[in-house]
């Protein structure tokens, strides 16, 4: 074997095992009388029918070595490497690579998903990419590897489901993952006894730690760019066939008030963006409370003008506080599933007229003070603040834990339940890792950011 050829050998067992953890590498021999070659390519970034069409097909058909090699030669996009980071830049580009001669030759078969690629529909954007994973896993696979072109990206693949035999991907870099929380996602994974998987949100459920919890501590999202910025910070992504969503562990409870958009404005309007979601948290989970202790337990508490308004307001109110925000409460809880439920074309529509009919209606009648009909609304569209549906849905639930409490003790029932809140919130884990780390930078993300930027 000539000095060349043992480069070349070299240079595809280098290529190998900087690839050794993707699932989708293709490493084919070729061979017919006259001779053979090597075949490598990742597919979820190829186009199989090309390679198929125009490299594997020809080999075949022409059984000549010479006469393939220069077809080869002339190819549209052909390229020959010497220097293994720059085939490795191309395989991970969409790029199929032949041995040559004892050269390298790659050629452009890059595969790009457009036609199956839907816009988001759960998560809104202002700005940035407006993609949304679909249901198919070679789809998927392709929009993350065409954003993530870096060989530490590993993937594997898993079966769950013994009926439905549904294929999971699991997406990692292997220079920032946490190995701990990569085996303890195995560990459960493996034990998952189940017949059917259908959904990601149902995965979520099965691998998550706690099962009367209250907050997810795991980010399902339908955003190809929300899962890459997920990966280059060291954590994990699950991508399902048939479902367009992808899961991102592990994740914090800051993870989700944090908006795609937020990296794109600029540094002071991101945080000022962010400050406001929690802002508007505390108001769904306080002011219905507050309102129940000033008005029924702490008038004092307020300035005298406040409190006549509000007992002015309700003067015609037949039942107590706690009675007035809970029906107003669940009447627009009713208007939230029934936008939902509705067909698209007369949802909102048809909830938005209802909620300004029924309120007005209880206005008039002196059922429902003024005040509580804007408490009641403001109530609604800050909960709208968070970006992310599924803690906006556990904001929904725990404002009645609130509720209950300044029900039963007031304004020290609002205090008592805050400081059980934070407390809860202080214990809980997310696969090992601190779940109310709001203002701490993660530290491996830091020393990467450390490392890249030198001393």
């Amino acid at each position: 074997m000539s000095e060349q050829q043992h480069k070349q050998e070299a240079s595809l067992e280098w290529i190998r095992s900087q690839l050794s953890g993707f699932a989708d590498l293709e490493d084919k021999s070729m061979s017919v009388p006259a001779g053979e070659l090597r075949l490598l390519y990742i597919k979820s970034v190829t186009d199989a029918q090309a390679i198929s069409r125009n490299l594997i097909a020809p080999f075949y058909e022409m059984n000549n070595p010479a006469a393939y090699y220069s077809y080869l030669a002339g190819y549209p996009g052909s390229e020959e490497v010497a220097e293994g980071a720059r085939a490795l830049e191309l395989l991970l580009s969409g790029y199929a690579c032949i041995s040559r001669l004892g050269k390298l030759c790659f050629f452009d078969v890059i595969k790009s998903e457009v036609s199956a690629i839907s816009e988001t529909i759960t998560e809104s954007i202002s700005q940035g990419p407006s993609d949304a994973l679909g249901e198919s896993l070679a789809v998927n696979l392709n929009m993350i590897r065409r954003r993530y072109q870096s060989s530490a990206l590993k993937m594997e693949f898993t079966v769950i489901g013994h009926v439905s035999k549904t294929k999971v991907a699991i997406l990692y870099d292997k220079d920032r993952v946490n190995q701990e929380v990569l085996a303890e996602l195995h560990e459960k994974l493996d034990s998952l006894k189940l017949d059917v998987l259908q959904a990601a949100g149902e995965l979520e459920k099965y691998i998550s730690s706690d099962k009367l919890r209250i907050f997810p501590k795991t980010i399902v999202t339908e955003r190809p760019d929300r899962v890459v910025f997920n990966l280059a910070e060291g954590k994990v992504a699950l991508l399902l066939d048939t479902t367009g969503y992808a899961i991102v562990l592990p994740s914090i409870f800051n993870d989700f008030f944090t908006a795609m958009d937020d990296k794109i404005h600029l540094p002071f309007v991101g945080r000022f963006l962010k400050l406001l979601r929690i802002m508007g948290v505390a108001m769904t989970l306080w002011l219905p409370a507050l309102y129940i202790a000033f008005t029924s337990y702490n008038p004092e508490i307020v300035r005298v003008q406040i409190a006549l308004l509000i007992g002015g307001s309700r003067a015609t109110v037949p039942y107590p506080s706690f009675v007035e925000v809970l029906l107003m409460m669940l009447m627009m809880e009713f208007l939230n599933e029934a936008s939902l439920r509705l067909p698209r074309a007369i949802g909102p529509t048809a909830t938005t007229v209802g909620g300004l009919i029924l309120g007005q209606a209880a206005t008039a009648a002196g059922l429902i003070g003024n005040i509580m009909i804007i408490l009641v609304s403001v109530v609604a569209i800050s909960n709208f603040l968070v970006p992310l549906n599924m803690m906006s849905f556990s904001i929904r639930v725990l404002k009645y834990f609130f509720v209950v409490a300044a029900a039963i003790l007031g304004l020290v029932g609002v205090v008592v339940c805050l400081v059980g809140f934070t407390m809860y919130l202080c214990s809980q884990r997310s696969f090992s890792q601190p779940y109310f780390k709001m203002f701490a930078l993660d530290t491996l993300g830091a020393a990467l950011k450390k490392k890249r930027r030198g001393p």
